[in-house]
């Protein structure tokens, strides 16, 4: 027979059983992390431009090591599970035209769970710093005296095209690259001022394609340039459509494609015929004059 006293040692020990086997995977795991977050500081990290296998080891171990998850719309939710069970996950995107969130009320948040000593990651797709606002949140956190850092990520500028077989520089061809923002104020400038680059690549600019095809003409770039767009690229459900200017937006229509996707126009798109290695199936590309 058990006596009480006896019978309330067994459910604390029970309890702190309970607790210590919870709490050892996640020991372990930090053991892992070679430089863990510190508390009362953000970090604006670079999420990568899809695959999650292309995150960064820095990013891996600050999420490993967090409180807090301030993530965008574009990241891959996957790497959420990379934070601790015990981590606030905030969703922070801006979906289009659909739901926003503001961005001073995100710049809020982070300054607020900074100030109670918390660890925060805010998560951003692609690298931080292109087209991401990182600059914004940097300015707003350094305002507050509020410590941070910086971890680049892979941008979809240059891993979507890698992943489509398409190269942004080759020696003979394209020794110039130009990185626009096809949405927003500025953008039609954007377009027009980048259109002398040897390869010119489009983010956030489906929208708009026809309108772009149609500037870059305008500024010079003949019709017949060979044009490639890129969707949900480096995921496993990647779609490439490979055009000219002329013919851009009816290849986008006929393809359905949509966003998020890359628009890559130059030269290098018709290497892709021979360099494509992601896809298990390539069709035939459009026969460039």
């Amino acid at each position: 027979m058990v006596r009480p006293h006896g019978r309330r040692r067994q459910n604390v020990l029970a309890a702190a059983f309970r607790g210590w086997r919870g709490l050892v995977p996640r020991l372990l795991s930090r053991a892992d992390v070679r430089r863990p977050a510190k508390p009362g500081t953000v970090y604006l990290v670079g999420a990568g431009p899809g695959d999650p296998d292309l995150l960064t080891i820095r990013a891996r171990d600050l999420l490993a090591s967090c409180d807090v998850v301030v993530y965008d719309h574009l990241v891959n939710a996957g790497l959420l599970d990379e934070a601790p069970p015990h981590a606030e996950r905030r969703a922070a995107g801006k979906v289009g035209h659909g739901p926003q969130h503001a961005q001073r009320d995100i710049e809020a948040t982070l300054i607020d769970r900074a100030r109670r000593r918390l660890r925060v990651v805010r998560l951003k797709g692609g690298d931080p710093l292109i087209f991401g606002r990182g600059a914004e949140e940097a300015a707003a956190l350094a305002n507050a005296g509020i410590p941070f850092e910086i971890v680049p990520g892979i941008s979809s500028a240059l891993a979507a095209p890698a992943y489509a077989g398409i190269p942004l520089t080759l020696r003979g061809i394209s020794s110039s690259v130009a990185i626009v923002t096809g949405h927003g104020a500025g953008s039609r400038q954007a377009v027009a001022g980048a259109a002398r680059a040897e390869t010119l690549v489009v983010l956030m600019g489906m929208a708009r394609a026809r309108d772009i095809a149609a500037e870059l003409i305008a500024a010079g770039r003949p019709p017949d340039t060979p044009a490639a767009v890129i969707a949900c690229g480096t995921c496993e459900t990647q779609r490439v459509a490979v055009a000219t200017l002329a013919t851009l937006a009816a290849a986008i229509a006929r393809e359905g494609l949509g966003a998020p996707a890359v628009i890559v126009v130059g030269e290098v798109v018709r290497l892709r015929s021979a360099l494509a290695w992601f896809e298990t199936e390539v069709p035939a590309e459009p026969t460039f004059t």
